[in-house]
């Protein structure tokens, strides 16, 4: 118990980055189930197009 209370703020910020993190990737996998481009930008000037969305 002396442990967790002398090291909650630690505690503290790695639970805040783990669901940052966990948000970020939940977002991104949303997103390209719904077939959005992942650099938010439009496809049809991209050099890569024909990369990310093969036909």
């Amino acid at each position: 118990m002396i442990w967790i209370i002398e090291n909650l703020g630690s505690i503290i910020l790695l639970i805040f980055i783990v669901g940052l993190i966990s948000v970020i990737t939940v977002a991104s996998i949303r997103a390209k189930k719904k077939g959005k481009s992942s650099c938010g930008c439009g496809c049809e000037h991209c050099a890569m197009k024909d990369k990310c969305h093969q036909k």
